[in-house]
């Protein structure tokens, strides 16, 4: 079965498939615990924008997932995200499918009383 990358598996999320968000880079998701998956192809980009070879980003930044079925972005000891630097992700034109695809995509219970992304005119944003 195929699992569209933005879309971690989460009984909770609400969905609303005819609107879209825009990010205000607010952060909240950024603090949210659980993991963000990598997929292979996102690895070269991510590495290339922190002047790393690929194995040096997958030693610093990497852990395996807790399923066991590929890589993850490590966390901070607070949840935080490791790319995460102030307000800032540091990654941000590079961002993993699944951090482009909050709220959208996916989302979690709550996720509006912290996340202040905004409805799209004309529906759904990637």
């Amino acid at each position: 079965m195929f699992q569209d990358p933005g879309s971690p598996d989460h009984p909770g999320a609400q969905l609303e498939p005819a609107v879209g968000y825009v990010c205000q880079r607010c952060t909240a998701c950024c603090k949210w615990p659980g993991e963000v998956r990598l997929d292979d192809h996102e690895i070269p980009r991510l590495a290339a924008a922190l002047n790393l070879t690929e194995l040096e980003f997958i030693e610093r930044y990497t852990r395996l997932r807790t399923n066991r079925q590929g890589l993850s972005l490590v966390e901070k000891p607070g949840h935080e995200c490791i790319m995460l630097d102030g307000q800032a992700c540091r990654i941000h034109p590079v961002k993993p499918a699944q951090c482009g695809g909050f709220p959208t995509r996916w989302n979690f219970p709550g996720w509006r009383e912290i996340c202040q992304a905004v409805p799209a005119a004309g529906g759904r944003v990637g």
